[in-house]
């Protein structure tokens, strides 16, 4: 059977390489007023994007940025008028850099822009510089936001969230934490893996992925015991990429789900919930996908795996040895809350509806007591 047919869409500049961000200024160009949006940490880099013009810092983006934090960047373009908005940190930067670009000088909000394909156009030029190896963001047309309100994530996705100039420059994640690299480095073979293992799953696709989870096999090991390996800290980098590719025409599928009740009422960093899931969904979804499931598996180290069991343990095992706390319960979850994490999981049905085997309200459920 033919593969449905997809759109690839890739920033229209990629610049790899240690160094690379002092080249954003040259790119740029004669500016007069650029906002950056950071985090107290990566605002630190400002300086190294030899940029011209006045240049205004919003740094207020937590780790799961919400519709407050898009309204306060907002007022911060409202008042900069950038002729360029600069996304300088991880996912929840860059996730904030695209929105902002989109919509602080047209009239739609972020509820007339949420969903598929209803963004109505960028007038501002958008460069993403990421200071770590995980979401993908700066490669993709995807932007989450948390909604407090509702304990959910809002979804905007269209082609003009798209970057101008992506850099991956490793330099940048050499200060990223042993914990943060290693929980990053996960979601980033999760991308890929769940791309991989997906109903939607494409030939192209594919490979992007396997380039990806094989990067992260390799290399995530020695970043996270040496964070200054600049080798091991571009190929993360790379699989972080990859693994942004991945998510536009065919997206993750159940463990991006059932980690995402851990960000939104648990409050659980991204990269680390999805660290805690990714070993249970892979061994749940391994009957469906066993071929592709045994090149994960030797990706993670194992030399052959016969059973869901095998290779839950051979995904937890690697997770552990990168010194991950894969334990619900050690990061504050409390057993009568996993019904209702189970239940907000299930009816994610735009990445539900992506997983290679159905899942049951209770086969969520179970996923999260395996991993409580």
């Amino acid at each position: 059977m033919a593969a449905a047919p997809i759109t690839i869409h890739q920033p229209r500049r990629l610049a790899v390489g240690a160094g690379m961000i002092r080249e954003v200024g040259a790119w740029a160009g004669e500016t007069t007023s650029v906002l950056v949006i950071a985090t107290p940490i990566t605002a630190g880099f400002v300086e190294r994007l030899t940029l011209s013009g006045r240049v205004s810092v919003f740094d207020a983006i937590p780790g799961e940025p919400d519709i407050g934090t898009l309204d306060a960047a907002l007022a911060a373009a409202h008042q900069a008028k950038p002729d360029l908005i600069v996304g300088l940190g991880g996912g929840s930067v860059m996730d904030v850099a695209k929105l902002v670009a989109a919509l602080w000088d047209g009239e739609q909000t972020l509820s007339d822009a949420a969903g598929p394909n209803r963004v109505n156009g960028r007038n501002t030029r958008l460069v993403q510089v990421a200071t770590t190896a995980g979401t993908g963001s700066e490669a993709g047309i995807r932007s989450l936001i948390t909604d407090p309100v509702k304990g959910a994530k809002i979804a905007v996705e269209s082609p003009h969230l798209i970057a101008d100039l992506a850099v991956l420059d490793p330099e940048l994640t050499y200060s990223v934490p042993p914990a943060v690299t290693a929980a990053t480095g996960i979601d980033a073979m999760a991308h890929c893996v769940e791309a991989f293992t997906n109903r939607r799953a494409h030939p192209m696709i594919d490979d992007f992925a396997r380039m990806g989870f094989r990067l992260v096999g390799k290399y995530l090991a020695r970043a996270v015991n040496d964070g200054a390996d600049t080798e091991a800290r571009e190929g993360l980098m790379l699989a972080s990429y990859y693994g942004g590719i991945c998510l536009g025409p065919v997206n993750t599928a159940a463990g991006h789900a059932i980690a995402y009740p851990l960000g939104t009422l648990l409050h659980l960093p991204h990269g680390l919930a999805n660290a805690i899931i990714f070993p249970h969904v892979l061994a749940f979804n391994q009957p469906a996908a066993a071929d592709k499931t045994a090149e994960v598996a030797r990706a993670l180290g194992a030399s052959r795996v016969s059973s869901p069991g095998d290779v839950g343990e051979v995904a937890k095992a690697f997770c552990l040895d990168l010194g991950v706390e894969m334990a619900l319960a050690a990061h504050g979850a409390k057993e009568e809350d996993l019904s209702r994490y189970a239940t907000d999981a299930h009816a994610i049905r735009r990445l539900m509806d992506n997983n290679p085997v159905d899942m049951s309200v209770e086969d969520v459920l179970g996923i999260y007591r395996a991993a409580y």
